[in-house]
């Protein structure tokens, strides 16, 4: 009996789809090239956010200087010193006297705080002592500083304060001078309360404020020229022990060398000397630059959170 021939035939692992017999070698195929990646059209201008854009002519001539980082916030902790001009505060009613009287000696002054008009009289008054450096906080070390701060307050009692004298102090980058009043009575609570942050900004490496601090309210500033116009410039900045006020974490000031803007080599040292003898005795009496620190704040952007001492 004949054998049948089989149902299927299945190729040998050699075989390919080419009509070739016997043994015939079939012919090298040419490797293809490897597909080319279309390349996708750029996106309309209308979905690209746009980054911010500093404007000088809405900051009185300052701009940052830090570059800004998507992501990361200006920050600082300060105590407020906050007084009604029309509910018998004779420190409200002084420290405006000050700021006017500075202003008719440096005309280029710049108020902080304090209402500089004569009709301003029912506008309260805010100052700001700083408690630490301006720091730069990414989104998620936010939540662990104001935690740093809640607990200080919680464990920090209320004090009285009061302020001492005027003085001249410029910011680190000697880009701005300011008129402020120093603090004489409760600098050692300041002191303690600047003390108590410190682990934690080196927990975030953040810069620790500075080792002998020059605890201050801000009353006014003025832009400064550049540094290479000004006399001295080759000297070497001091630690000045003022860090930047709360508007110029914002945006801090550096020379643009434009026109548009008013700048003084330096404060008139005459400024200084008549705020002294024409209203230092003034502040020193009678308890009148005392006020009551109960308060601790942190701002972070734009938003500021505070807590009572307790």
């Amino acid at each position: 009996m004949k054998r049948g021939l089989p149902l299927v035939q299945y190729g040998s692992d050699d075989d390919d789809d080419d009509d070739t017999t016997g043994d015939t070698p079939s012919a090298p195929t040419e490797a293809k090239p490897p597909a080319k990646k279309r390349k996708l059209p750029n996106l309309s201008s209308t979905f690209v956010p746009a980054g911010p854009v500093d404007n000088p002519a809405l900051h009185q001539g300052r701009v940052r200087t830090a570059p800004h980082v998507e992501g990361q916030y200006a920050a600082y902790v300060y105590v407020p010193v906050r007084l009604e001009l029309e509910r018998k505060s004779k420190l409200a009613k002084l420290l405006r006297r000050t700021l006017l009287r500075a202003r008719e000696i440096a005309p280029t002054l710049h108020p902080i705080g304090i209402p500089d008009t004569k009709d301003g009289s029912e506008d309260g008054i805010e100052l700001h002592i700083s408690l630490s450096r301006p720091i730069y906080l990414r989104a998620h070390q936010r939540e662990e500083l104001k935690r740093a701060v809640r607990t200080i307050a919680k464990s920090s009692s209320p004090f009285d304060a009061s302020f001492a004298t005027f003085a001249e102090l410029e910011n680190d980058e000697r880009t701005r001078t300011f008129v402020t009043v120093e603090i004489g009575a409760g600098h050692a609570e300041l002191a303690t309360l600047t003390n108590a942050l410190t682990p934690t900004l080196h927990s975030i490496r953040q810069k620790t404020f500075y080792d002998e601090p020059r605890f201050h309210a801000s009353i006014a500033w003025a832009l400064l020229a550049p540094c290479e116009d000004r006399p001295g410039s080759s000297d070497t900045p001091s630690d000045s022990g003022i860090p930047a006020s709360l508007d110029s974490v914002v945006a801090q000031s550096v020379c643009l060398g434009s026109d548009q803007f008013a700048r003084i080599d330096r404060l008139p040292a005459e400024v200084i000397s008549t705020l002294k003898s024409e209203f230092g005795a003034i502040l020193v009496e009678q308890g009148i630059a005392v006020f009551h620190v109960d308060t601790i704040c942190i701002r972070i952007g734009k938003d500021v959170s505070q807590w009572k001492l307790e």
